[in-house]
């Protein structure tokens, strides 16, 4: 009966198996890493855009011609608001966006023009805005008596598209409470061809 030598692996072969396991080894441990540092930015970047900077989807018109249907814009969120500034808000589990047209102690007028009369408070007179914004000035819906005083930590607002914008002039929506303010929109992000800043 013959003897049947085994034959071991050489040395070279061992040694690139060990390289190969090696290297698959250091692979796995850059990819876990690379995935780990991911997430976290990712959660930093989901936390900072709830936080600091939201970013909204624009849905319907009543802010045309200043902003389209599902344009894409960032909030920056801060406490005051002035006259002219676009803000969103919460309205009914959604999410509004109006131009502020008066805040809290002011009176508001609105002809049947759609001339929008502001008096701030501490003041005698009221003035006309100007409002480039607008194309087209309209009444609206508007079931609040005129002039109408702005209540405490409340905002008047108004869509820029004043003919089919509900909003503060009228009773369904009302004044926006200052708490109910996700911040002021100030910067469109798409699409690529409007990429600016929110006036």
């Amino acid at each position: 009966m013959e003897d049947k030598k085994i034959q071991l692996p050489e040395a070279d072969v061992l040694q690139h198996e060990l390289n190969r396991l090696n290297n698959r080894r250091a692979f796995l441990k850059v990819l876990y890493s690379t995935i780990a540092s991911l997430l976290v930015v990712a959660a930093l970047a989901v936390l900072i855009s709830m936080l600091f900077l939201p970013v909204l989807r624009v849905t319907g018109t009543s802010m045309m011609p200043t902003l389209q249907n599902e344009d894409l814009v960032v909030c920056q969120k801060r406490g005051s608001f002035e006259q002219g500034d676009v803000i969103a808000f919460y309205y009914n589990n959604k999410i509004l966006l109006k131009r502020v047209i008066a805040v809290s102690g002011d009176y508001v007028d609105i002809d049947d023009n759609g001339n929008v009369w502001v008096k701030k408070q501490g003041e005698d007179e009221y003035k006309m805005l100007d409002e480039p914004y607008v194309t087209e000035k309209a009444l609206g819906e508007c079931d609040i008596t005129l002039p109408y005083q702005v209540p405490d930590q409340r905002i008047f607002v108004m869509g820029d598209n004043r003919a089919t914008s509900i909003d503060s002039r009228s009773t369904t929506v009302g004044c926006v409470s200052e708490e109910s303010v996700v911040g002021k929109v100030t910067l469109r992000l798409w699409p690529l061809s409007s990429i600016g800043l929110v006036g």
